[in-house]
């Protein structure tokens, strides 16, 4: 039969259980308490009981038809939403159960999504979306185009990926150290002495900083910071994933 075993840590906040903005508390997982592979018929039988549990609960809960995985969804009243189920176009397509009581609902819905993108139950109709995610994809199609290219060089010993007066981008100079990164990042934040710092690095790796342009992110840091060096892999983040801002020298550590 298959199970929804979930109990994820995650949030670095304070230490609190839940709350009006939905967070979930440093020592707490996001699934607080859970029901499995339990009749449809405990629903009537022992209703009283299980009102207890999850009564005015949020969380994600499962339907099951004959130990095989029919719906999966998410409700701010899990027994509310279950005894709807009996009744709905569901009403004849499951005969077991099982609920996940969460802390707070921030992430509830992406979490059904993730569940549904995994699972595809037959009984939900629609693909789940997450709402501030990066698809990968097309970054894994440019980073094997990117590696076949070298693979030419090496083989035909011909730079396909230098820059040609054909494809519109001519050199400028000493090669820009982020034209090396297939994945390199289009914008570059910093905090300097209470100041929110950002940069921009071009298509073909150099870096723009207040109208002038630099070949390494360490010129450009040494700019912003008024001094004649400064470690721009440390002093510059990117955005690694949507929210997830982590120092220049993380490139590095991926190539």
């Amino acid at each position: 039969m298959t199970m929804l075993y979930t109990c994820v840590d995650f949030y670095p906040g304070p230490s609190r259980i839940g709350g009006g903005d939905g967070r979930v508390g440093r020592r707490h997982g996001l699934v607080s308490q859970y029901l499995e592979n339990i009749s449809r018929e405990a629903l009537v039988k022992h209703q009283q009981i299980i009102r207890r549990y999850i009564r005015g609960r949020e969380g994600v809960y499962a339907l099951y038809r004959k130990d095989r995985l029919y719906y999966v969804g998410l409700a701010g009243n899990l027994r509310g939403r279950l005894t709807q189920h009996i009744r709905d176009r569901h009403g004849a397509s499951w005969d077991r159960f099982s609920v996940y009581l969460t802390i707070g609902d921030a992430h509830l819905r992406e979490l059904e999504s993730l569940v549904l993108r995994i699972v595809k139950p037959t009984g939900n109709k629609q693909k789940g979306k997450f709402g501030k995610s990066e698809n990968l994809r097309p970054r894994f199609k440019r980073d094997v185009r990117a590696k076949q290219d070298v693979e030419l060089v090496n083989l035909l010993g011909v730079d396909v990926r230098s820059p040609t007066p054909e494809n519109g981008l001519e050199k400028r100079g000493r090669r820009p150290v982020l034209a090396a990164y297939s994945d390199r990042p289009k914008t570059l934040r910093a905090r300097f002495k209470g100041t929110t710092l950002k940069a921009r690095v071009l298509r073909d790796g150099s870096i723009r900083y207040q109208g002038r342009l630099y070949n390494s992110p360490s010129r450009a840091a040494a700019k912003a910071c008024g001094r004649r060096t400064c470690d721009g892999w440390i002093f510059w983040t990117y955005e690694r994933a949507p929210g997830d801002w982590v120092p220049l020298a993380t490139l590095r550590e991926t190539r």
